[in-house]
């Protein structure tokens, strides 16, 4: 799956539900950086807990459009970054998510509220793992990135790789610096919803520098404090500026442990002392870190074990501890008859989905058709109408849950109370769940296009998807498509490349805020992958991020959903079923999570008893 980190900057991730590797491009070694040590803190309580994932971990910065995948995110976030609050995993089983602050990190206070104006603190003493501290210039540079400040106004210079959305932080000026060189303000232009999530300490400030080959920190204050206010107006790049970029984006990819340590430092409990490509990913306690969610283990293992067979079989055997397999009625039905094991099962706050390419130049995209969209709209519909979504249902979802239902909405789901009011509204009955194969037909042969080829991508490794791709195929085959299989085990490093035309994967989100929606649905979104643009679209999705008043957040959403479907955006299949299994050995993981984060939103809670 696609996903985003704790919370600055609420996102959805993608989620292969089995995953999405570049080699780094890292900064030479320097006498300022020192190697992360693998003694346990004095906080530890000891032991080893092992826990088995479904996806490949290849990046150390999971805000990357690349990165974006949610094995990066919840290796590289909650373990090893220490921030301002974070999604509280217990609070979605009290009904009512929210955020937990970590003033052991740092503050922040709305010090006026018209115009809306924040200031972040982070507390003297807070430091990375090479001992170099966390400050301003790591606060600068996430705004820089998350704020999407020096892309051109004129869409001709864009630097940044991020896969969340710049809506909320894009409504502030250049941040004012504090005396203390730990602290920033930001003033908004007007309201903004996800305020409280939008600003973190993402990535070293420090280490991006030297990658760009700048001298320190201060200098990469120094270059956003020159260009601030010439960037939006820039129509062409600036190559100082260019090579951080390029540094944030690329820099921290590997899937073996960098040689270079500064490429995954840590401020937070853990810190990562080992990969094994397409393995496993050791952390270990940060002795540098002196916060209150001190780690208690001597070290936590992540193995990656992408069959669910093999990850129920490795609990049983006592080889890993906790597992996250791919749902399904074989794996419940595998967990259920195993002893001295918890197992945790709900709806995910997260949906499979079929999304079509708009500008790639395939059979979807009006510029094909001389941009003919009228055409192109046909021809997108036609897709639609075979995708069988209740064979899809049946074979994936109903075996795990019987009353189950398709998903016909793009913004809500059945537990909430607006899904039924926005489904009757929305335009969703023109694709029922049963393929319309003549109703394709007709379309074809209306836009005068009876046999286009849709190069279809999936997670060849995911039996959910490929299940899926092969229903889907068979039904647009019968309709006179053409479909080429690009079935790739590395699927979510292609998803911004344009190099298909229809894929299925999922969105997990964080459960809180609302700027998910414009990170997927906007025309400038970081996770808008398959270049959809409805500039109605857009401006409700700006309104929304600005709107305080929840129900009017739930009107907004209700007017985007019914245009995605007249646009033949895509389709969304059903709601997944999450599942997680942890030995009686453990302690600390109470709750089933339904987020993004897993089980590893408190993973500094974690402990083993082997007495």
């Amino acid at each position: 799956m696609k996903i985003r980190r704790s919370i600055a900057g609420v996102a959805f991730v993608a989620s292969a539900a089995l995953i999405l590797t570049a080699c780094s491009n890292a900064p030479e070694d320097s006498d300022e950086t020192t190697a992360p040590t693998a003694e346990p803190t004095e906080a530890a309580t000891g032991g080893t807990l092992t826990v088995a994932e479904t996806n490949q971990f290849f990046s150390f910065n999971s805000n990357t459009s690349n990165g974006n995948v949610d094995i990066n995110a919840k290796v590289t976030q909650y373990p090893t970054r220490a921030w301002f609050n974070y999604v509280d995993g217990s609070s979605f089983a009290a009904g009512n998510p929210g955020v937990a602050k970590d003033e052991s990190f740092g503050t922040y206070e709305v010090v006026s509220e018209d115009p809306l104006t924040v200031k972040y603190t982070i507390n003297e003493g807070v430091v990375w793992s090479d001992g170099e501290p966390v400050d301003e210039d790591d606060l600068l540079l996430s705004w820089a990135v998350d704020s999407g400040h020096y892309n051109s106004t004129d869409g001709s210079v864009s630097y940044f790789d991020y896969a969340g959305d710049t809506g909320t932080l894009g409504l502030t000026d250049f941040p004012e610096f504090g005396d203390d060189g730990r602290s920033m303000t930001v003033t908004y232009s007007s309201p903004a919803a996800d305020w409280e999530y939008a600003l973190a300490a993402e990535v070293p400030a420090h280490v991006v520098a030297k990658g760009a080959g700048l001298a320190d920190g201060q200098a990469l204050i120094d270059l956003f404090t020159k260009l601030a206010d010439t960037a939006p107006t820039a129509t062409a790049a600036d190559p100082d500026l260019q090579k951080v970029a390029d540094f944030w984006n690329t820099g921290f990819d590997s899937t073996i442990l960098p040689s270079d340590p500064s490429l995954y430092l840590s401020s937070g409990p853990y810190i990562i002392s080992d990969v094994v490509e397409n393995q496993s990913v050791t952390l270990v306690p940060n002795e540098k870190y002196a916060g209150d969610l001190t780690a208690k283990l001597d070290s936590i293992v992540m193995r990656t074990i992408p069959d669910a067979t093999a990850a129920v079989q490795a609990l049983q055997n006592g080889e890993v501890d906790v597992i996250s397999p791919q749902s399904s009625a074989d794996t419940l039905t595998a967990l259920d008859a195993l002893s001295g094991v918890t197992v945790h099962k709900g709806d995910q706050l997260a949906y499979d989905h079929v999304d079509l390419t708009f500008n790639n130049g395939g059979p979807f995209d009006p510029a094909t058709y001389g941009g003919d969209e009228a055409k192109a709209l046909k021809v997108r519909q036609a897709f639609l109408k075979v995708i069988p979504r209740q064979a899809i249902l049946d074979a994936i979802i109903i075996p795990q849950k019987a009353d189950a239902s398709i998903l016909n909405s793009q913004l809500f789901v059945p537990a909430q109370a607006a899904y039924a009011d926005s489904v009757a509204n929305n335009g969703s009955d023109q694709f029922p769940g049963e393929p319309d194969i003549e109703g394709a037909k007709a379309l074809l042969a209306e836009a005068g296009v009876p046999n286009p080829t849709v190069r279809f991508l999936y997670n060849v490794n995911n039996p959910n998807r490929v299940n899926a791709y092969t229903l889907i195929a068979a039904q647009a085959t019968a309709a006179g498509f053409k479909v080429d299989d690009q079935g790739d085990a590395e699927w979510g490093s292609r998803l911004s490349d344009g190099s298909y035309d229809a894929v299925v994967f999922g969105w997990i989100n964080s459960g809180v805020g609302v700027s998910g929606v414009p990170q997927i649905f906007g025309s400038t979104g970081g996770g808008n992958y398959n270049g959809f643009a409805n500039a109605q679209v857009d401006e409700l999705a700006n309104t929304l991020v600005k709107t305080l008043d929840p129900d009017e957040q739930v009107n907004l959403q209700k007017q985007i959903d019914p245009l995605l479907f007249a646009d033949a955006y895509g389709l969304p299949l059903f709601q997944s079923v999450g599942v997680d299994a942890v030995s009686d050995r453990v302690g600390g993981i109470a709750d089933y999570n339904p987020s993004q984060s897993g089980v590893w939103w408190n993973v500094w809670d974690w402990t083993v008893n082997d007495g």
